[in-house]
């Protein structure tokens, strides 16, 4: 115990400092909170796991907030509140719904999502009634412990209201030491002395944006209470004491050669040690009281010296008698998830099989096709399946793979993609990751526009309020409709590489497979990217953070009549007005029977749909992109031939880059897309004229001028698009033409001279993803591992069908199952990697439970999740108490 005494230095220089921001009777501040859809920032790094020996664990929470009701009445003539809901881990804000105004019963439908960075023991939901002129009051509170989180996975609850007062809104941990000393009197008599050692304390609650803690140390008893103070450390929540009190347990009495510490006579057992933390505040109302623990002396009968960490608890003044349903109740859904991952070799056998799967034949024999037909939900498969595969670049081969059989299997056209298959969630899944910043770019402006203005437009007649005219109304829906329309149909050179190569592989399989239906190639890719893409974000937008909170009533409505015009639209449906349960949609929609806008989606859906990563004559018939007149200078395809300007007409496929004379006519050039290295604005000073741009060739250059600066942006980007991705792309280029002899950036005289500037590249030829491959695999184990039963009738029903030629059995019928041999031998791969990892995860617990101490800084005493899994570990003998 020397050690302790003499101070754990480095320990302490190493503890992390977390600012918390407390709750108990006051309001947030509101510049300490943090906004929808950011991630918790860990202060002691980037990392948002938290490292333990040879294993990283990363804990997330999904929340789903839905509403309130029968919230208690406001004690003035209106009754009404003002009301919103706060989700705190411990005392820590990380996010705050919107206002509900004049309710009892206010709903929210707010969702949030975050990466917990921190160790927490609650995650606590609060209810405030906003008040302008004074601070806002909290109603009550739900606070869920870490270790009940499972019991509500995923699953609609509600919650009673408990009562907040400053007493129970405790967090942190106090470092603590107890020692028992005889000492000898002057007189020979003994007396025994307890030295009393606060050390330090860790993650103390921030009040009123500030933390001046100190501790009161008391020695209490039936007939005594003896009370000291530390000193106030100013601005800190992770405070260093180090401080020592000592107290006289036992009167002096004649020496003997008693046992050490034998003072039964004094009762000691019914005496215990209480520190209390406190923080110092120069306000009328005093101190404020920040948590307390108690420790009962016959600790030291099995320990003396005693040392340990100890969680602080609330005060014990006698729970108030209150109704437990006074404060009304609060609907929650709440999944958490704690990943516990190895290093990448242990996932090596998983992840390769994993990695293996576009590639099986038939791909329904996978291993990855296999999870999606086990798991109860396609999307608990499609998440971490979709995550691996972007982060080895597998993802476009594996969807195209799976969407393949599924069209093959696919009866109608008309329900092309249109069900909740793996597929299709991995799709929703690609769109979500790849895409957000694209849906943004797109979306966000028009939709801001949309909720700023509050322009009335409702067109059902029987929902019309009083003053509103119907043609007025439908007049501002059709200006929004068309502005939405427009920004998503001119958006897709945006579209992101890895989107347009999956589109690529829908359209190519749904017109392979269905060749009588000349739509099907639209359909295939618009019952992604406007069906489950751009419709679902204009319905909701705060689900993909383009509003920061649900949007007004109002507004709500008019996103949802834009988003069931524009998802009509992207459909080309060929009986459009019929396709609307409503009469006023269908009237309406006449506003938008012309055929420029199929035209438009057709355009768009092309556009997104060609792929610069395959070979661009595999498609039968080229994509028409962009056509139009420019003017071009002569290449010097010719030794003495003349490099003067002229009006073409040019064209652009997914093929080629071609120009004519006039439009219609043999094209009098054709350059491949594979060989275009670079395209490149052209520097104004080369031939003093406005709006050029080069095509770089590997021979030479091709200089073009557009009518103007909007038309010549729209050609670097089109043209950017479809070469981005050709192997020899240049990563330097000149930027000014070759004349006379030179180039007039750099002055070198050789044309075949290597550039002078780095390419823009225009648009990124794949998408950055924070995404941890190990942390994926984790995920894909624990969920073959939750389905192992499932995992075991699917080879019994390989069995079944190898052996028997008549109908199935009932309980395989659920199966996708095209090779039974060939998906047996990939169930038992499966099986066995599951199996090592479990053995893996148990030999870790194992360990970790005979090098865990009870009371140590990362498992304090009072940590109930801890004192659960000693539970669960009890037939383990070998523990460190």
């Amino acid at each position: 115990m020397g050690g302790v005494w003499a101070g754990k230095e480095a320990e302490r220089a190493g503890a992390r400092a977390r600012g918390l921001v407390r709750t108990a009777g006051i309001a947030p501040p509101l510049g300490l909170r943090l906004l929808r859809g950011t991630r918790l920032a860990d202060p002691g790094g980037p990392s948002m796991a938290v490292e333990e020996e040879g294993l990283r664990v990363f804990q997330s929470v999904k929340i789903k907030i839905g509403e309130a009701k029968n919230l208690p009445t406001y004690p003035g003539p209106n009754k009404m509140r003002d009301c919103y809901c706060t989700v705190n881990l411990d005392q820590e804000e990380v996010f705050r719904t919107k206002v509900v105004e004049k309710s009892l019963c206010p709903f929210y439908g707010e969702d949030f999502y975050c990466e917990i960075p921190r160790s927490f023991r609650h995650l606590s939901f609060y209810i405030f009634d906003r008040d302008v002129f004074r601070r806002d009051s909290i109603i009550g509170k739900v606070a869920i412990q870490k270790e009940d989180l499972q019991r509500y996975h995923n699953r609609d609850t509600w919650f009673q209201l408990q009562h907040v007062d400053a007493d129970s809104e405790v967090q942190g941990k106090v470092h603590l030491e107890l020692r028992l000393s005889e000492v000898i009197t002057d007189s020979g008599a003994i007396c025994h002395k307890l030295a009393t050692r606060i050390l330090e304390c860790q993650g103390l609650p921030i009040v009123n944006g500030q933390c001046d803690p100190y501790a009161t140390v008391t020695l209490a008893g039936p007939c005594r209470s003896e009370a000291k103070k530390t000193k106030v450390k100013k601005k800190t929540n992770n405070p260093q004491f180090d401080e020592v009190f000592y107290f006289e347990v036992t009167r002096p009495c004649s020496y003997s050669r008693k046992s050490h510490f034998d003072f039964e006579d004094e009762g000691v057992d019914k005496l215990e040690i209480r520190v209390d933390l406190w923080n110092a505040s120069n306000l009328k109302f005093g101190d404020e009281f920040l948590g307390e623990l108690r420790v009962p002396l016959k600790v030291l009968r099995q320990s003396s010296p005693h040392e340990a960490w100890y969680f602080l608890q609330p005060r014990d003044n006698g729970s108030k008698s209150l109704k437990p349903g006074d404060l009304g109740s609060l609907r929650l859904n709440v999944v958490y998830t704690e990943d516990h991952v190895f290093s990448s070799d242990y996932y090596s056998p998983l992840r390769d099989l994993l990695l293996r799967s576009a590639d099986v034949e038939p791909v329904s024999a996978s291993a990855a096709h296999i999870l999606g037909e086990v798991c109860r939900e396609k999307q608990e498969a499609a998440i971490p399946l979709v995550r691996l595969f972007l982060h080895y670049g597998r993802v476009v081969p594996f969807i195209s793979a799976i969407a393949s059989a599924e069209v093959r299997r696919t009866q109608d056209p008309n329900t092309i993609f249109r069900g909740n298959s793996l597929t299709s969630k991995c799709i929703d899944e690609t769109m979500k990751l790849a895409g957000m910043q694209y849906l943004h770019v797109t979306l966000k402006p028009a939709i801001e526009e949309i909720c700023q203005s509050h322009k009335p437009c409702e067109i059902d007649p029987v929902r019309l309020k009083d003053g509103e005219s119907l043609e007025s109304n439908m007049e501002n829906l059709r200006q929004f409709v068309d502005r939405v329309f427009s920004v998503i149909t001119k958006s897709g050179v945006s579209c992101p590489t890895v989107m347009c190569d999956i589109f690529f592989s829908l359209r190519e399989a749904a017109a392979k497979r269905f060749q009588d239906d000349l739509d099907v190639r639209y359909t295939a890719v618009s019952s992604f990217i406007f069906l489950r893409f751009f419709a679902p974000a204009i319905l909701s937008p705060n689900l993909f953070q383009l509003t920061p909170h649900h949007t007004d009533p109002q507004t709500s409505r008019t996103l949802t009549l834009v988003s069931k015009t524009i998802q009509t639209l992207g459909s080309l449906s060929k009986s459009k007005s019929a396709s609307f349960k409503e009469s006023y949609m269908a009237a309406f929609y006449e506003f938008f029977n012309e055929q420029k806008y199929a035209d438009a989606v057709k355009n768009f859906l092309d556009l997104i749909s060609s792929s610069g990563r395959r070979d661009p004559k595999s498609v039968q018939q080229p994509i028409l992109l962009k056509e139009g007149f420019m003017i071009k200078r002569a290449q010097g395809r010719k030794r003495f031939g003349m490099k003067n300007f002229k009006k073409r007409w040019f064209r652009l496929t997914n093929h080629e880059f071609t120009y004519q004379k006039s439009k219609g006519d043999p094209p009098l050039c054709s350059i491949p897309i594979e060989n275009i290295l670079a395209v490149e604005p052209l520097e104004e000073e080369s031939f003093k004229m406005k709006n050029m741009f080069q095509v770089v060739q590997p021979e030479r250059a091709l200089y073009i001028q557009a009518n103007n600066c909007v038309e010549a942006k729209a050609w670097i980007d089109i043209l950017t698009k479809v070469s981005q991705c050709n192997q020899k792309r240049l990563a330097v280029y000149h930027p000014s033409a070759y004349l006379n002899g030179h180039w007039l950036c750099c002055r070198a005289s050789s044309d075949t001279a290597p550039g002078c500037s780095p390419c823009t590249g225009g648009l990124p030829a794949n998408i950055q993803l924070d995404i941890d491959g190990d942390r994926e695999t984790e995920r894909i184990y624990s969920l073959f591992s939750s389905y192992m039963s499932k995992l075991e009738k699917m080879q019994e029903a390989c069995g079944s069908r190898s052996v028997y030629d008549g109908p199935e059995q009932e309980e395989y019928s659920t199966f996708i199952i095209d090779d039974p041999q060939e998906t047996y031998k990939t169930l038992k791969q499966v099986v066995a990697g599951v199996g090592a990892l479990e053995q893996e995860h148990a030999q870790y617990k194992r360990d970790k439970f005979r090098r865990t101490k009870y009371g140590s800084q990362e498992h304090p005493i009072g940590d109930k999740s801890f004192q659960s899994y000693i539970r669960q570990q009890s037939e383990t003998p070998a523990h460190s108490m």
